[in-house]
C-alpha cells in the first residue's frame, strides 16, 4: 500500500466531522431550533464531565488561576482537536478566549444553517458548568460576539466575581464588549514532548469521532431512538455519498469493481485502528473487521443504535461508486463483523 496510515486517520477524522455538521442540519432542519438547542446543551454537557476535569493535569494547568486555567483549557484542548483559538489574559481573574474562522463545528457552509440555538446550547451545556466543575461558585463565563450573528466570531471571557453566582449569572451576555488585543507569544501549548504529529492527528480523529458518538446517544434522549435511527440514518448514508471520493483519494483507492470498493473499505479502516482481514482467497469482495473503535466503551442499546447509523456512513460511500454496488454487514459478535460487497446489476 502507497497511501499512508496517517491520511487514512486524517480522512477518518474529516468525515466524522462532516457527519457531525450534517446531523447539525439535519436535526435543525426537520426537528426545529428548540430540538437542536436541547441536543447541543446535553450534548456539550456530557463531553463536559467526561473531558473537563479529567484533562486538566495532562494539560499543565492545576495550579493556574481558575479564570486563566479555563480559557487555557478551551485553547489547549480545541487545538489538540484542530480548532484555532486565541487567548488573552486580562488579569488572574479574568482571561479571553476568541475561536478564529473557519469554525470547526460549522465548517464551510455549515455556518449559515445552523440557528444560534446551537451556540446557546453548548454555552449553556459546558462554559456555564465550569465553575461547579471547579468547585468555585464565584466563577462565570461571559459571551460577547457569537458564531451566527455576524459579529465578530465566538468570543467570551472567564471571569471570577467577588461574590457568589447563581445559576442564571453563570452565563452572560455583554453584546459589544471587545476582546485586549492577541499577542501571539502568551498563547498557550501543550506540554513539550507529549503530543507528537502522530498523536495530533489521532487525537484530532478522536474528537470528531467522540462528538459523534456522543451526539447520537444524546439526540436519542431528546427525539427518541427510532427517529435518531431515521435521521442519523439518512444523514450518514448521504454524507458516505459526498465525501467518498476524497476518502478513496486519502487511502489511494479505486473507484472501480466490487473487490476494490471491498479494498476501499479495509484501507479506510486502518484509520480508526481497526482491523481487517480477508475471509477467502476465492472472494476478494468479503473481508473481516475487528476492532470497532467507534463502538468501544458503548454497551446494550446505545451500541446498536450507534452502529444502525455508522454502517450507514459505509453504504453511502459504497453508493458513491461509479459501478451499482451494494453492501451489507453481518454482525458476528461484539467484536467483530463481516462486510460484502456485492453487484446490484447481477
Amino acid at each position: 500500500m502507497a497511501y499512508l496510515t496517517t491520511d487514512a486517520i486524517r480522512a477518518q477524522a474529516e468525515f466524522h466531522h462532516a457527519y457531525l455538521l450534517g446531523l447539525q442540519l439535519a436535526v435543525s432542519m426537520k426537528k426545529g431550533e428548540d430540538v437542536v438547542e436541547e441536543w447541543m446543551f446535553r450534548l456539550f454537557r456530557r463531553q463536559h464531565l467526561d473531558k473537563f476535569l479529567s484533562s486538566f493535569e495532562k494539560l499543565g494547568l492545576t495550579r493556574e488561576p481558575d479564570a486563566v486555567a479555563c480559557a487555557k483549557y478551551h485553547v489547549l484542548s480545541n487545538s489538540i482537536g484542530g480548532v484555532g483559538v486565541e487567548y488573552m489574559e486580562e488579569s488572574p481573574k479574568k482571561a479571553w478566549v476568541r475561536f478564529r474562522y473557519p469554525r470547526w463545528m460549522y465548517d464551510g457552509p455549515t455556518l449559515c444553517g445552523v440557528p444560534v440555538g446551537v451556540s446557546r446550547g453548548f454555552l449553556r451545556g459546558w462554559y456555564a458548568q465550569n465553575g461547579v466543575s471547579l468547585k468555585n461558585p464565584r466563577l462565570g463565563y461571559v459571551c460577547v460576539s457569537e458564531d451566527m450573528t455576524g459579529e465578530f466570531g465566538f468570543c467570551g471571557y472567564f471571569k471570577e466575581y467577588d461574590h457568589d453566582l447563581s445559576d442564571a449569572e453563570r452565563l452572560q451576555f455583554a453584546k459589544g464588549e471587545m476582546p485586549p488585543p492577541f499577542d501571539p507569544a502568551k498563547q498557550p501549548s501543550p506540554p513539550a514532548g507529549e503530543w507528537t504529529e502522530e498523536r495530533l492527528e489521532k487525537a484530532n480523529r478522536n474528537y470528531a469521532m467522540e462528538y459523534v458518538r456522543n451526539g447520537l446517544i444524546e439526540l436519542a434522549g431528546v427525539i427518541g431512538a427510532d427517529e435518531v435511527r431515521r435521521i442519523g440514518g439518512k444523514t450518514a448514508r448521504l454524507i458516505g455519498l459526498q465525501y467518498y471520493p476524497k476518502l478513496a483519494k486519502a487511502v489511494e483507492a479505486t473507484d472501480g469493481t466490487a473487490s476494490e470498493a471491498a479494498e476501499f473499505l479495509k484501507r479506510i479502516f486502518t484509520g480508526m485502528g481497526d482491523q481487517t482481514s480477508t475471509v477467502s482467497d476465492q472472494n476478494d469482495t468479503c473481508f473481516e473487521h475487528t476492532g470497532f473503535r467507534f463502538l468501544r466503551g458503548i454497551e446494550g442499546q446505545n451500541r446498536q443504535l450507534l452502529l444502525d447509523c455508522w454502517r450507514e456512513l459505509w453504504l453511502g460511500c459504497i453508493r458513491s461508486h461509479r459501478e451499482m454496488l451494494t453492501l451489507e454487514m453481518q454482525q458476528i459478535n461484539e467484536e467483530k463483523a463481516v462486510w460484502t460487497v456485492s453487484n446490484l446489476r447481477s
